[in-house]
C-alpha cells in the first residue's frame, strides 16, 4: 500500500481512501503483534499448539483466523480487533458501533458475527476430517485506548491484558480431554490444508487506472521513484544510493498492482527504462516463467 501511494499523485481521488486503508491495516498488524507477544505468557501443564494467521477453505467458503489455540480439551479461535474509542454492543438491535475521541459515531460489523462464522466453519472442518474436538472462540480488542461502554453478557470479549485469563476460562468450560487426540497431527493437517488468500491486483481491487501510476524505480532509502539505470546497477539521482536489485521490487510492484504477467515493453514503461536490451537481460536473469517469442514474450511468476 505504501508503494502504491508512492506512485499516485497527491491529488489522486483515491488517495484519501487508500491512506485510511493503510492506517487501518498498519494498526491491525500492530494489534496482532501485541496479541502474539501477550500470548507468550500463556502456559498449560497439558500439551497445546498455537497457530497464527490461518487461512482455510471448504468449497467456496474461505476463512482467515488470526489465531488458533489447540488443546486436547478443545480448540479456541482468537480474533484480533484493533479499534479505539468507546465501543458499544447494543443488545436490543444487535448493532456494534464506536464513538471516537471527537465524539463521532461509526457503525461497524459486529465481530461476534465473524467469530461465530469461523466457529461454524472449524466445527464442520473437524467433522469432515473426523476430529472429535469442540470449538469455541475469543475476541481480543488490542487498541490501547479502547473502552467498553457496553458489552454483551457472557460474551467472550476482552482486552489484550485480559486474554490469558479468558482463554483459561474457556478451556475450563470444555469437557474433559477427548480420547485419541493427537495435536501434532491436527496441526499438520491444518497447515497442509491452508489456502492463502490470493489478492487481486490492487489497481483492480481499488478501481485505479494503471495509467495513473507514475513510472520509475523506487529507492528504498529516500522513498522516491528516483532510481536510474547506470551500467549494471541502479543509482538514486536524489540521494545517491546504489542498489543493483532495485528492479526486483519494481517487478513485484507491477505484478501486485497491475497484472500477473509482464512484457519487455510494459517493464520499460513501468520503470522508465529506455533500452529493450537491458530490460531483456534483467527479465531473463530472473526465475520467471516465460511464453511466446521475441517481442510477444511474456513473463510471470512460477506456480
Amino acid at each position: 500500500m505504501e508503494l502504491l501511494l508512492a506512485r499516485l499523485v497527491n491529488h489522486h481521488p483515491q488517495r484519501p481512501f487508500l491512506e485510511r486503508e493503510l492506517h487501518w491495516t498498519t494498526a491491525g498488524k500492530r494489534g496482532e503483534s501485541r496479541l502474539q507477544k501477550k500470548f507468550n505468557e500463556f502456559y498449560l501443564e497439558e500439551e497445546f499448539q498455537i497457530l497464527w494467521d490461518i487461512s482455510l477453505k471448504m468449497g467456496t467458503w474461505p476463512v482467515q483466523m488470526d489465531g488458533l489455540l489447540l488443546t486436547k480439551r478443545g480448540a479456541v479461535i482468537i480474533e484480533s480487533k484493533n479499534i479505539n474509542g468507546q465501543l458499544h454492543f447494543d443488545e436490543k438491535t444487535g448493532e456494534f458501533y464506536r464513538i471516537n475521541l471527537a465524539g463521532e459515531k461509526a457503525i461497524m460489523e459486529d465481530p461476534r458475527v465473524q467469530l461465530n462464522k469461523h466457529i461454524r466453519f472449524l466445527t464442520q472442518f473437524f467433522k469432515m476430517k473426523k476430529i472429535n474436538l469442540p470449538v469455541s472462540g475469543l475476541i481480543v480488542f488490542t487498541a490501547k485506548d479502547c473502552e467498553f461502554a457496553s458489552k454483551p453478557h457472557r460474551a467472550s470479549i476482552c482486552k489484550t491484558y485480559q486474554m490469558i485469563e479468558y482463554l483459561l476460562r474457556i478451556l475450563q468450560a470444555f469437557p474433559l480431554e477427548a480420547e485419541n487426540i493427537k495435536l501434532g497431527k491436527i496441526r499438520k493437517l491444518i497447515l497442509s490444508n491452508e489456502t492463502p488468500y490470493k489478492q487481486p491486483p490492487l489497481c483492480t481491487h481499488y478501481f485505479i487506472d494503471p495509467k495513473d501510476l507514475q513510472p520509475g524505480v523506487y529507492c528504498r532509502h529516500c522513498r522516491t521513484l528516483s532510481m536510474q539505470r547506470d551500467k549494471r546497477s541502479w543509482i538514486c539521482n536524489k540521494c545517491g544510493v546504489n542498489d543493483a536489485s532495485a528492479h526486483l521490487l519494481a517487478i513485484q510492484e507491477y505484478f501486485t498492482f497491475v497484472e500477473p504477467e509482464i512484457t519487455n515493453q510494459k517493464f520499460r514503461e513501468f520503470c522508465g527504462l529506455e533500452s529493450p536490451a537491458v530490460a531483456k537481460r534483467l527479465l531473463t536473469k530472473l526465475d520467471l516463467e516465460s511464453s511466446g517469442a521475441a517481442k510477444n514474450r511474456t513473463y510471470h511468476y512460477r506456480e
